[in-house]
Protein backbone atom coordinates (compact mmCIF):
# COMPACT_ATOMS: atom_id res chain seq x y z
CA UNK A 1 0.00 0.00 0.00
CA UNK A 2 1.26 3.26 -1.62
CA UNK A 3 1.80 6.10 1.87
CA UNK A 4 -0.05 9.45 1.14
CA UNK A 5 3.03 11.15 0.52
CA UNK A 6 3.81 8.79 -2.41
CA UNK A 7 0.25 9.10 -3.88
CA UNK A 8 0.55 13.52 -3.88
CA UNK A 9 3.87 12.62 -6.13
CA UNK A 10 2.05 11.32 -8.67
CA UNK A 11 1.52 12.77 -11.86
CA UNK A 12 -2.22 13.01 -12.00
CA UNK A 13 -2.33 14.09 -8.42
CA UNK A 14 0.01 17.33 -9.56
CA UNK A 15 -1.74 17.89 -12.64
CA UNK A 16 -5.05 18.03 -10.72
CA UNK A 17 -3.65 20.44 -7.89
CA UNK A 18 -2.13 22.77 -10.74
CA UNK A 19 -5.72 22.89 -12.56
CA UNK A 20 -7.81 23.10 -9.49
CA UNK A 21 -5.59 26.70 -8.76
CA UNK A 22 -5.49 27.75 -12.27
CA UNK A 23 -1.87 27.11 -12.99
CA UNK A 24 -3.11 25.79 -16.56
CA UNK A 25 -4.22 27.60 -18.92
CA UNK A 26 -7.04 26.33 -21.13
CA UNK A 27 -5.47 25.02 -24.74
CA UNK A 28 -6.88 27.65 -27.51
CA UNK A 29 -7.97 25.90 -30.43
CA UNK A 30 -7.56 27.08 -34.27
CA UNK A 31 -11.20 29.07 -35.32
CA UNK A 32 -12.91 26.83 -37.92
CA UNK A 33 -13.23 29.95 -40.19
CA UNK A 34 -10.76 32.40 -40.62
CA UNK A 35 -12.63 35.29 -40.69
CA UNK A 36 -13.80 34.77 -37.16
CA UNK A 37 -10.31 36.25 -36.07
CA UNK A 38 -9.58 39.31 -35.92
CA UNK A 39 -5.83 39.50 -34.97
CA UNK A 40 -3.17 39.64 -37.19
CA UNK A 41 -0.66 38.23 -34.67
CA UNK A 42 -3.40 35.21 -34.06
CA UNK A 43 -3.94 34.72 -37.46
CA UNK A 44 -0.19 34.62 -38.51
CA UNK A 45 0.20 32.08 -35.27
CA UNK A 46 -2.36 29.80 -37.10
CA UNK A 47 -0.76 29.95 -39.78
CA UNK A 48 2.41 28.82 -38.90
CA UNK A 49 0.54 25.91 -36.61
CA UNK A 50 -0.85 24.44 -39.78
CA UNK A 51 2.51 24.49 -42.00
CA UNK A 52 4.26 22.78 -38.73
CA UNK A 53 1.08 19.69 -39.49
CA UNK A 54 2.02 19.90 -43.00
CA UNK A 55 5.42 19.35 -42.20
CA UNK A 56 4.89 16.51 -40.38
CA UNK A 57 2.45 15.09 -42.68
CA UNK A 58 4.70 15.53 -45.31
CA UNK A 59 7.35 13.55 -43.39
CA UNK A 60 5.25 10.68 -42.72
CA UNK A 61 3.81 10.28 -46.04
CA UNK A 62 7.48 9.76 -47.02
CA UNK A 63 7.59 6.86 -45.75
CA UNK A 64 7.36 4.14 -48.17
CA UNK A 65 5.75 1.28 -46.02
CA UNK A 66 2.42 2.74 -46.01
CA UNK A 67 -0.57 1.15 -47.58
CA UNK A 68 -1.88 2.79 -50.57
CA UNK A 69 -5.16 3.94 -48.36
CA UNK A 70 -3.50 5.39 -45.52
CA UNK A 71 -1.53 7.36 -48.18
CA UNK A 72 -4.67 8.69 -49.85
CA UNK A 73 -5.64 10.12 -46.28
CA UNK A 74 -2.35 11.82 -45.51
CA UNK A 75 -2.71 13.48 -48.69
CA UNK A 76 -6.24 14.61 -48.62
CA UNK A 77 -5.20 16.11 -44.97
CA UNK A 78 -2.03 17.53 -46.65
CA UNK A 79 -4.41 19.33 -49.47
CA UNK A 80 -7.09 20.07 -46.95
CA UNK A 81 -4.20 22.16 -44.55
CA UNK A 82 -3.16 23.60 -47.74
CA UNK A 83 -6.55 25.08 -48.94
CA UNK A 84 -6.97 26.25 -44.93
CA UNK A 85 -3.46 27.82 -44.79
CA UNK A 86 -4.45 29.98 -48.01
CA UNK A 87 -7.89 31.11 -46.42
CA UNK A 88 -5.59 31.85 -43.14
CA UNK A 89 -2.94 33.97 -45.67
CA UNK A 90 -6.55 35.84 -47.24
CA UNK A 91 -7.41 37.31 -43.94
CA UNK A 92 -4.06 38.06 -43.09
CA UNK A 93 -3.86 40.30 -45.61
CA UNK A 94 -7.16 41.28 -45.14
CA UNK A 95 -6.02 42.73 -41.32
CA UNK A 96 -2.80 44.75 -43.10
CA UNK A 97 -0.66 42.01 -42.82
CA UNK A 98 2.04 40.39 -45.36
CA UNK A 99 1.18 39.18 -48.65
CA UNK A 100 2.38 35.44 -48.00
CA UNK A 101 1.40 34.56 -51.58
CA UNK A 102 2.95 37.13 -53.13
CA UNK A 103 6.46 36.20 -51.19
CA UNK A 104 6.36 32.94 -51.22
CA UNK A 105 8.19 30.50 -53.11
CA UNK A 106 8.15 30.63 -56.91
CA UNK A 107 7.25 27.57 -59.58
CA UNK A 108 10.27 27.06 -61.37
CA UNK A 109 9.90 24.72 -65.13
CA UNK A 110 12.77 22.43 -66.53
CA UNK A 111 15.19 25.46 -67.54
CA UNK A 112 14.66 27.10 -64.11
CA UNK A 113 13.10 29.99 -65.04
CA UNK A 114 9.78 31.35 -63.16
CA UNK A 115 6.68 29.30 -64.07
CA UNK A 116 4.21 31.95 -65.52
CA UNK A 117 1.22 29.22 -64.09
CA UNK A 118 -0.80 29.93 -60.97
Amino acid sequence: MARNSEKAMTTLARWRAAHLEGGLKEQERRPYLATECDELHKCEKWRRQIIGEVSRKVAQIQNAGLGEFKLRDLNDEINKLLREKGHWEDRIKELGGADYKNVGPKILDTDGKESTLK
